[in-house]
């Protein structure tokens, strides 16, 4: 089983004549996500890769494809308005990857998404990979396996690092989703760990947090009174001086507050053991999971 979508999702993309919108789309292709539609405004009618229509605009290409959810690779001035249209055309899950949209933009598009029952991965993520299914994003599929380890990450990067030793040492996903860290995004740390506690086959979870909010705090709390499943953690950042943005908008200490060592703490004293480094993870899952 897979949180947020299935094999069976139909997908549709857009941007996906860009450069990064192409080149992502036929990794998503090769790797069997069910890709029905693109769109890129002037280009209707078109064809990408052969196989998968292009439309001008995101409810034409729901009514002719029936296209359920959506990965947006436009520029960052574009990115609100796409994913504006998204939701009005009546897609339930939108993937967008752009980086750098501006956050007045995302204050305006969340309670537009909220009203509709829409849920937002991103902006600025690789978006999710349910292995032997489907990838909404960049993530690579290589270094992916199926088996029962949900993952979420605040950090692109370090997803990759941290898929990659997880499936080298045995222990397959359930679905790795990087959720970005810009200070306003769609789905939160809550929102996915949520998922996860919801879907029976994933009996493992790995954290990979970063300074700045409070987030993993409030995980860990919510970790104690309502899961039963090994969870460990990394906490990226852990030598970034108070008040420098490191890598994400959101990744960021200020006023003393939104720590790597206030993170571990609040982790480990929810009984959620947190690794000095990535390549950790693995042995203090391991350790944590005695049916790995």
């Amino acid at each position: 089983m897979a949180i947020f979508c299935t094999g069976e999702t139909k997908v549709l993309v857009q941007g996906i004549t860009g450069r990064d919108g192409g080149f992502h789309t036929k990794s998503m292709i090769d790797y069997g996500t069910k890709v029905v539609a693109g769109v890129t405004p002037g280009r209707g009618g078109q064809m990408f890769n052969e196989t998968v229509p292009v439309f001008d605009n995101v409810a034409d290409a729901v009514a002719e494809t029936g296209a359920e959810a959506s990965v947006i690779f436009v520029p960052p001035f574009a990115a609100a308005g796409a994913i504006f249209e998204a939701a009005d055309a009546g897609i339930k899950l939108i993937v967008c990857i752009t980086e750098g949209v501006p956050t007045n933009d995302m204050v305006k598009v969340m309670p537009f998404l909220e009203d509709r029952g829409v849920t937002l991965v991103g902006p600025n993520c690789p978006g999710f990979i349910v292995p032997g299914q489907a990838k909404l994003g960049i993530l690579p599929g290589n270094i992916v396996a199926e088996g029962k380890v949900g993952l979420v990450s605040r950090s692109g990067t370090l997803t990759y690092e941290v898929v990659d030793a997880l499936t080298k040492a045995g222990l397959g996903q359930t679905t790795c989703l990087g959720i970005g860290g810009d200070p306003v995004i769609g789905t939160s740390f809550m929102d996915a760990i949520k998922a996860f506690n919801a879907d029976p086959e994933t009996k493992a979870l790995v954290l990979i947090g970063e300074i700045g909010g409070d987030a993993e705090e409030r995980a860990a709390e919510y970790i104690k009174e309502n899961m039963d499943i090994p969870v460990v953690a990394f906490i990226a950042g852990r030598t970034a001086p108070p008040g420098k943005r490191m890598g994400h908008a959101g990744a960021i200490v200020t006023g003393g507050t939104g720590t790597a060592a206030e993170k571990k703490a609040a982790l480990e004293a929810a009984g959620i053991p947190v690794a000095d480094r990535p390549v950790d993870v693995v042995p203090l899952l391991k350790e944590l999971w005695k049916d790995a």
